[in-house]
């Protein structure tokens, strides 16, 4: 299989991250396009499958073979059908993704979701690497999270599983777009953070980046609201680990760029919140935004494995 890839999507409401993926996991070839997903769902389908079909004779024309392809939506996903079953931010319903793939392409295909199929990627090849229980959490505009069990992304009995995000972290707190009040991505998440801070003092368009170079510049307004962030943060992050009691915690998304100044009093309100609980390693993701491609690849591959007698 060293002349093989894996033709990868990871589809989201602005972008597409593409790519060709070889078998170990290591990424041939990278591409970006747009979603723009006001056009609707059926011209959102018609891009997908115009650069699937692109990326396959990309192979081709670099001398690999594709075997597969892998394409990850975010929502509610049966991938046990290849249907998206909801994705609010592509406006897909009951859309049989994996079979037009598969048809256009005339390859073997599987569907995943964005979030899972990249803690199953950083948990067999990156951060969560040599932990048998991985929790990866991306962080950015939302929460959300996926439980990865030797290898194996967990999805649930509806597809659902993982909105940790929404986990009601403060009882009538700040309205979440979910419906409920006190989300935990209603407080913690990179947009609620810059909401925050631009409310409390008067600058308007203030991001999550902004609060953790304002903090440590000095500007205690902005520590103070970084400190809130990561005390419901590590409250949500008790909860989940008193469900699901994992070896790592893997940290991605765009909030996961501050790097030490989140992990490090992360890592210490975690731990003082604890009684009975094991500490997990809370590590940053590794993979970035290939994460979701390579994933992807993987979940065909898993897929094509299961295929062949």
């Amino acid at each position: 299989m060293k002349d093989a890839a894996v033709v990868a999507l990871d589809v989201g409401g602005t972008g597409m991250k593409c790519a060709l993926v070889r078998p170990d996991g290591t990424v041939h070839h990278a591409e970006r396009h747009p979603t723009r997903a006001e056009r609707g769902p059926e011209a959102v389908i018609g891009t997908i499958l115009d650069v699937a079909e692109g990326l396959a004779q990309r192979a081709r024309d670099d001398g690999l073979d594709p075997i597969a392809a892998g394409v990850a939506v975010p929502g509610v996903i049966d991938e046990a059908n290849g249907i998206a079953v909801w994705s609010s931010n592509v406006g897909f319903r009951d859309v049989p993704l994996r079979d037009l793939v598969a048809d256009r392409l005339g390859l073997p295909a599987a569907l995943g979701h964005d979030v899972r199929v990249g803690g199953v990627a950083e948990a067999r090849l990156a951060a969560g690497r040599g932990h048998s229980h991985v929790l990866f959490m991306a962080i950015g505009t939302g929460i959300a999270a996926a439980l990865v069990v030797h290898g194996v992304g967990y999805g649930g009995a509806h597809g659902a599983a993982g909105e940790v995000g929404h986990i009601v972290v403060r009882p009538g707190g700040n309205p979440c777009g979910c419906g409920a009040r006190g989300c935990l991505e209603a407080h913690a998440s990179a947009r609620s953070i810059g909401r925050r801070y631009a409310e409390l003092s008067g600058h308007p368009g203030a991001t999550a980046f902004d609060v953790v170079t304002r903090a440590g510049q000095g500007d205690q307004l902005a520590a103070t609201v970084w400190r809130e962030a990561i005390g419901t943060l590590a409250d949500g992050l008790v909860i989940c680990q008193g469900l699901y009691d994992v070896n790592a915690l893997v940290i991605g998304g765009g909030l996961a760029e501050a790097r030490d100044a989140l992990l490090d009093p992360l890592r210490e309100a975690v731990r003082e919140r604890l009684t009975f609980q094991r500490m997990p390693d809370i590590v940053r993701a590794e993979l970035g935004d290939n994460a979701g491609c390579i994933g992807a690849a993987l979940l065909a591959l898993d897929h094509l494995e299961k295929k062949t007698p």
